[in-house]
């Protein structure tokens, strides 16, 4: 069964985290139109940074670089985006179960991340990673719809 992902990675500093800046990164979009799978294991990779006014790069690579695990079962695709321990800020506690699609099915999730610098000497960085991962045939405008399954696993970022 065919497996369609796209991440999109925004990225930011304590300058976009107020004001015009950061209504640009608010208004980014969370879904784009799919560009034609260079081949079946492609993922579309988008990446929005502060330093580019948040405008949109986006790239076709393996899929196995994207940091999801994806497994096919009994018809069925599991999801579940994985969090590395450097990357655990913001604190998650318990982090929600994986999410089992269906043909047809496709997912939205959102996790957020704050990092600081070696020796704290440069300000905090941040960044928000969005999975949109279908599962069977879809449009090329499949991401631009509401999702059947929505994950919002963001935590504070202070």
């Amino acid at each position: 069964m065919e497996i369609t992902v796209q991440w999109i990675r925004t990225s930011w500093t304590k300058e976009s985290r107020g004001g015009q800046a950061a209504s640009r990164r608010n208004a980014a979009p969370v879904g784009f139109v799919l560009p034609p799978a260079e081949t079946p294991a492609s993922a579309h990779v988008i990446r929005l940074r502060e330093r580019d006014g948040f405008a949109p790069y986006d790239t076709q690579e393996d899929r196995g670089t994207v940091d999801v695990q994806l497994r096919e079962a009994d018809g069925r695709l599991r999801v579940f985006p994985r969090v590395q321990p450097l990357f655990a800020l913001p604190p998650r506690p318990r982090r929600p179960p994986a999410v089992r699609l269906a043909p047809g099915q496709w997912v939205r999730w959102q996790l957020n991340y704050r990092f600081s610098s070696a020796m704290g000497i440069r300000g905090w960085s941040y960044w928000l990673d969005t999975f949109n991962i279908a599962y069977g045939p879809v449009k090329a405008d499949v991401f631009l719809s509401t999702p059947t399954v929505f994950i919002d696993e963001q935590g504070p970022l202070r």
